[in-house]
């Protein structure tokens, strides 16, 4: 056990704390590039916990001071339809966010802010940020925005301004050196330390409110529990990731003897090129 409290148990557990807020606000406002104040939480799955997703899943809604919605998941655990999830979650906020009859101006804006302790999808980096932008099928350097009666009407300079925006942190393939306030986050999102260095906003608080030794005994054992509940939980992941793996190379293997094209196979399997060549 670390001398701090997981991010994902801390936002499991603590942020029904007000006084708890503060590391929330810090870690958004670094990662949305601007300050960010919690109005309050909202309800969530994670309010209504299943025992299957007891340890490889946390989830948090919250509402900042301009009413958008907020919604950030902690996945520990392998699962090949992560992306379909996060489009889910976020199509339900809207959905459950906006009453009937409203009009459409109404919908709230969304953000899906998603740290992820496996392997998702391909790609060299470990923070990601998407956007809807409408592009000209037939002239790419042309892009549709909205005109200054809607910038006006909705507040926004931007179409992606209206839809949800999606960050994906994926922990573990962090490695570089820390150079700025949201690599030192991501750094203690995987490491769970936070050295004395470190000043991005949000994590000198942390440094009180996180410590394991600042628990009550009764939160300690608690805590204990739910850590051993993860460790198992990530060796069943593991086992199942690690089957997944091998029937996409099974799969591969035959697509590749039966002459298909490499790039069809890399897209079919979510193996690499490099991957599939050497089958």
């Amino acid at each position: 056990m670390g001398n701090y409290i997981r991010f994902d148990w801390m936002i499991k557990r603590l942020l029904r704390n007000k006084s708890s807020y503060v590391v929330l606000e810090g870690f958004l406002s670094v990662l949305l590039n601007r300050q960010i104040k919690i109005n309050q939480v909202l309800e969530s799955e994670s309010n209504q916990e299943e025992k299957e997703q007891k340890f490889n899943r946390v989830d948090l809604l919250v509402e900042d001071e301009n009413k958008e919605k907020i919604l950030i998941e902690v996945q520990n655990d392998h699962e090949l339809d992560f992306f379909q999830r996060m489009a889910f979650g976020a199509s339900k906020i809207i959905t459950d966010y906006m009453k009937l009859g409203e009009a459409y101006k109404t919908i709230p804006k969304v953000f899906s802010i998603n740290i992820v302790y496996f392997s998702l999808g391909q790609g060299k980096g470990y923070a990601y940020h998407g956007t809807t932008v409408f592009r000209n099928m037939f002239n790419a350097d042309d892009e549709l925005k909205l005109s200054p009666a809607q910038k006006t009407k909705f507040g926004v300079d931007e179409v992606a301004g209206i839809f949800p925006e999606y960050y994906i942190l994926r922990v573990n393939k962090f490695d570089d050196e820390v150079t700025t306030p949201l690599k030192q986050w991501i750094s203690f999102l995987k490491t769970g330390e936070i050295p004395d260095a470190f000043n991005a906003q949000g994590l000198e608080e942390a440094r009180n409110i996180l410590r394991v030794d600042s628990l009550s005994k009764e939160d300690r054992q608690v805590y204990k529990r739910y850590l051993e509940g993860l460790s198992l939980a990530d060796g069943f992941g593991a086992g199942r990731a690690e089957g997944e793996r091998q029937q996409a190379i099974a799969i591969a293997r035959n697509l590749k003897a039966a002459g298909l094209d490499i790039d069809f196979i890399a897209q079919n399997t979510g193996l690499t090129k490099d991957e599939i060549l050497k089958l």
